[in-house]
This record gives C-alpha cells, sequence and structure tokens, in this order.
C-alpha cells in the first residue's frame, strides 16, 4: 500500500515544490520510494500549469535536487487518496482544514516546520516569492532542517501499514 504525502503553499511555484523536492531525495535515499508518493500543489489556482519559480529551480539544483514541477491547484477530493497533507505556513493549515470534507481529513493536515524539534515560536515557512535569492535558500533550509522528523513519521506510518 501506497503513502502519499502533498506538500501544499499558496501557488505551488516556491515552497511546495521545494519541499517536495527535497522530501523526495530523502525518501529515495531511504529505499522508501516504492513505498511513498511525494507531490506538491497550491490553494490557489494563480500558477496553475507553470513550472516552478527560475530562483527555486536554481537553489534546488545548486544542492543536487531534481525537479520537475507543473504547478496546480489542491482539490478538496484528494483528501481521499492522501495519507498526509504537508502546510507550508499557518495560513495554509486553516485554508486546508477548511477544505477538509470531514474532520478525519482536516486531522491530516500538518505544518511542515512542526516536524522539526529546533523549530520554536513561529513555524512558518516563509514565502520567498517576492524578495531575493536568499529567501530561496532560507526556504529550503528550513524544509530540509523539518524533512528529518517528517521522514521518521512518515516511515512510521508506513512500517504501521505494513504491519
Amino acid at each position: 500500500m501506497t503513502y502519499r504525502v502533498c506538500f501544499v503553499c499558496t501557488g505551488n511555484i516556491c515552497r511546495s515544490p521545494i519541499a517536495e523536492s527535497v522530501f523526495r531525495a530523502r525518501v529515495e535515499s531511504e529505499g522508501l520510494d516504492g513505498l511513498v508518493e511525494v507531490d506538491s500543489a497550491g490553494t490557489g489556482d494563480w500558477h496553475e500549469g507553470e513550472q516552478a519559480d527560475p530562483r527555486a529551480q536554481s537553489v534546488l539544483e545548486e544542492h543536487g535536487y531534481a525537479l520537475d514541477h507543473t504547478a496546480r491547484r489542491f482539490e478538496s477530493s484528494w483528501f481521499a487518496r492522501l495519507d498526509l497533507v504537508v502546510a507550508l505556513d499557518s495560513g495554509h493549515l486553516k485554508a486546508l482544514r477548511r477544505l477538509a470534507p470531514t474532520e478525519k481529513d482536516a486531522a491530516k493536515v500538518r505544518l511542515l516546520r512542526s516536524y522539526d524539534p529546533a523549530a520554536v515560536g513561529d513555524l512558518d515557512v516563509p514565502d520567498p516569492y517576492y524578495g531575493g535569492r536568499d529567501g530561496f535558500e532560507e526556504c529550503l533550509e528550513m524544509v530540509e532542517e523539518a524533512s528529518a522528523g517528517l521522514l521518521a513519521s512518515v516511515r512510521e506510518d508506513v512500517e504501521g501499514q505494513v504491519a
């Protein structure tokens, strides 16, 4: 049985594609790529059909991550097939929980940085879109830091499904 994770930000061209790429690489390096499916989406359709922001692509490439991405909008119906929906900030968390058809679906939504034990206070990954390249580097760093905890949690869930 495949465990499905979807990362969600605003337009699906900056934060969520970065998170998708980083987490997919972690899943593959742990040999879980046959068991865990990773993708991303946005809460809105502003960039639907577009590739990731060139700055996101560049930062990912420089750090050795692959990205083949087309932006799309998250749909309420997806909750039925997803095991975990990972929001990049508290605004996305609220929007996704409102969109969830059931309380069980709403419980599938978690903030990415909630998986980073070193993160305290504000758990949002700031939107780098309106800033410079350094914001994309900061986003990547936050995503990488949270990915270890997220991977441990997903591994536990996957092993629970297999058992």
